[in-house]
C-alpha cells in the first residue's frame, strides 16, 4: 500500500470567514477551489481563526469587567470553534465529522480528506494548533491565509516606508514580532507558534487568502505571492 502524501495544512484567518458579516461569496469560492484539489486526491487540514468575531467579544467583555488573559483567550477560542463548525458543515461530504479542539484529539490515523480544527487552549492561537497538527501529520509547510499579501517591516497603514519582506528566517521574524502571545493580538503569525515552527524546521507561507488565483498557485506548488518564513540551511562546505 502506497504511503499517503501529507495533507496541506491551512491556517485560515477568521476575518476571511467573517470580515464583518459572514462572507458567503468567499467561502463558496474557497470551497470550490479546495474541492477541485480534493477530487485529485489531495488532503487538507483546515484550522480556522476567530478574527473579528473573537475581538468583538473580547472588546465587549473588557468594556464591562476586568478579565484575566485566560478568560479573554477562551472567548476567542469559542469564536474559532463557531467559525470552524461553519467550515466543517460546508465540507461535510469530505470532512471528518468532528472538530479537532484539543491536543489529545490529534490522531494521525484519521485519513479523512478534510480535517477541521479550531482553538485548543489559552496561551496561544490557532497558528500554534496548525503547527502541532502539521507535526503530527508529517507536513512541513503551513499556508497561513490572512488579509495581507506579504509581511512588512512595520504596519504599512501607519508607516508608509515599511518594506515588503518576501522571505524571512524565524530569527528575523521573532526580532520583529517577539515570542510572546497576547489574546486578541493582530500579528502575521502567532509568536508562540513561531518558536515551535523554528524548532521543528517548518516553513510558513503568509499570503492573502482572498486572492484565490494566487492561492491556487500555492496549492499547485507554483511560484506565487507571499512571505516565506523558514530557517535557511547552511550550504555544504
Amino acid at each position: 500500500m502506497a504511503t499517503q502524501k501529507p495533507p496541506i495544512v491551512i491556517s485560515l484567518g477568521g476575518s476571511l470567514v467573517v470580515p464583518d458579516e459572514i462572507d458567503v461569496r468567499f467561502i463558496r469560492a474557497f470551497h470550490a477551489l479546495l474541492v477541485r484539489f480534493l477530487k485529485r486526491g489531495q488532503r487538507f487540514i483546515l484550522i480556522v481563526g476567530g478574527g473579528k468575531v473573537a475581538r468583538r467579544y473580547q472588546h465587549a467583555a473588557k468594556e464591562i469587567a476586568r478579565l484575566a488573559p485566560d478568560d479573554l483567550d477562551w472567548l476567542g477560542i469559542h469564536a474559532t470553534r463557531l467559525n470552524a463548525h461553519l467550515l466543517r458543515t460546508i465540507f461535510r461530504h469530505w470532512a471528518y465529522p468532528k472538530l479537532i479542539t484539543s491536543r489529545r484529539k490529534i490522531n494521525a490515523k484519521i485519513h479523512a480528506p478534510v480535517i477541521v480544527a479550531a482553538g485548543f487552549k489559552p496561551g496561544s492561537s490557532t497558528d500554534y494548533d496548525a503547527v502541532l497538527l502539521a507535526r503530527a501529520y508529517g507536513a512541513t509547510t503551513i499556508l497561513n491565509l490572512s488579509n495581507i499579501n506579504w509581511v512588512y517591516s512595520a504596519d504599512p497603514r501607519t508607516h508608509p516606508n515599511a518594506k515588503r519582506l518576501p522571505s524571512l528566517t524565524w530569527v528575523e521574524f521573532q526580532k520583529l514580532f517577539g515570542t510572546h502571545w497576547d489574546p486578541g493580538s493582530n500579528v502575521p503569525f502567532d509568536p508562540v507558534a513561531s518558536t515551535w515552527a523554528k524548532r521543528w524546521g517548518m516553513k510558513v507561507i503568509i499570503t492573502r487568502g482572498s486572492d484565490l488565483k494566487n492561492l491556487q498557485k500555492h496549492l499547485a506548488g507554483k511560484p506565487a505571492k507571499g512571505t516565506i518564513i523558514e530557517e535557511k540551511k547552511n550550504p555544504k562546505a
